[in-house]
């Protein structure tokens, strides 16, 4: 018999996260999170996310032992402000049996109806700076901290039940290496005079912090018509600076500014930290954080974690730029490969930004959807 459980505490959450690291201690592609990391966002005192959102963590006990796991979701600036009467469902782990699924489902559906909602999305977490979508394709490729990895058997047991795909994400590797810097060194000089732009490049976390409010403000106009954006607000933008940018190695933070120090563009690229994640099982101390620090300079590995161009300097060659600058840089620090996050297909601007580097699409996901 399987029961289905609110997982409430301290304790019960952290059970919550650790039955992933049990369902994936043999899997080498898997990247385990950093548990306490995982606590603070599931804590409505500590993440902003909460602000619009709330939420309910589902465990499946089998026989007393746990079997699988769900977040339900519902964000309310996307019911009120967007009229997407949606719940949503994250953290989707479960061994595979179809009716361990069927049960944590359940208890989503029963959460949006309480709610008068209308249908149920995920995988997904609270907002658009959370991971996305279940894993269709790249079951043996490792993933990244910014992705949910997952068995082959989830989309079928998805379908299953009766949902149907959604959203379609892509992800893809290149290397610079496959394109002479010529290429857009030339257009990047032309492209700085016509408009007026130059780069901007730091050396410290301190030199960013002054402009990340910026960037945010950039970041929601430059993803405000894609269906499936959720604005930032300002508290999770301070949520932002505090935990992740100090992670971020300075020298892979570009903006453009215009003649009149108007940000117009800006990427934040991530060192991988997969390998020091496996390498850290979950835990910071004793002796994670090394591994971390050690892969924030160390890595030959970086993930294109954030990119936005104002919608007026789209299909204007910016790009030009911004890629003569991590050139620069990436061949100073001898990065091997550049990693892409999750790009909905429908994003034909942002998938068309890397064309000239022959990407090599390694993965898909997708979200799956269902009617209440």
């Amino acid at each position: 018999m399987i029961t289905i459980k609110e997982a409430k505490t301290k304790s019960e959450l952290k059970d919550f996260i650790k039955f992933s690291f049990e369902l994936y201690k043999d899997n080498p592609y898997w990247v385990p999170p950093i548990i306490s990391e995982e606590l603070e966002s599931f804590d409505k005192t500590k993440n902003p996310a909460f602000e619009n959102a709330e939420a309910k963590f589902y465990l499946a006990y089998k026989n007393g032992k746990i079997v699988g796991k769900t977040a339900a979701i519902i964000n309310w600036q996307e019911v009120n402000q967007q009229q997407k009467r949606k719940v949503r469902f994250g953290w989707f782990d479960v061994i595979d049996d179809i009716e361990v699924s069927k049960a944590l489902l359940e208890k989503v559906y029963e959460y949006g109806r309480e709610h008068n909602l209308e249908y149920v999305e995920g995988p997904m977490g609270f907002s658009n700076l959370d991971k996305v979508g279940v894993l269709t394709e790249g079951f043996d490729q490792i993933g990244t901290m910014i992705t949910w990895y997952n068995h082959p058997y989830y989309m079928e047991h998805f379908e299953k039940l009766g949902f149907t795909i959604e959203k379609e994400y892509r992800e893809s590797t290149f290397t610079m290496n496959n394109v002479d810097p010529a290429h857009f060194q030339k257009a990047s000089q032309l492209i700085k005079r016509r408009y007026g732009l130059k780069a901007v490049n730091f050396s410290s976390t301190k030199e960013v912090m002054p402009y990340v409010d910026k960037m945010f403000e950039l970041f929601n106009a430059t993803y405000s018509k894609l269906a499936s954006f959720v604005a930032i607000s300002d508290v999770q933008i301070e949520y932002f600076k505090k935990k992740y940018i100090s992670f971020i190695n300075p020298e892979y933070i570009k903006f453009i500014m215009d003649k009149d120090d108007n940000m117009i563009a800006f990427t934040i690229v991530m060192p991988s930290f997969s390998e020091a994640l496996i390498k850290a099982k979950g835990k910071l101390f004793p002796f994670g954080f090394i591994h971390l620090l050690r892969a924030r300079k160390k890595s030959k590995d970086v993930v294109f974690y954030l990119i936005g161009i104002d919608p007026e300097y789209q299909n204007k060659g910016v790009t030009a730029i911004i890629f003569e600058e991590f050139h620069k840089v990436f061949t100073k620090n001898n990065i091997v490969n550049c990693i892409r996050t999750p790009e909905l297909e429908e994003n034909h601007a942002m998938n068309n930004l890397w064309k000239n580097f022959d990407p090599k699409i390694h993965k898909r996901r997708k979200t799956y959807k269902k009617d209440l």
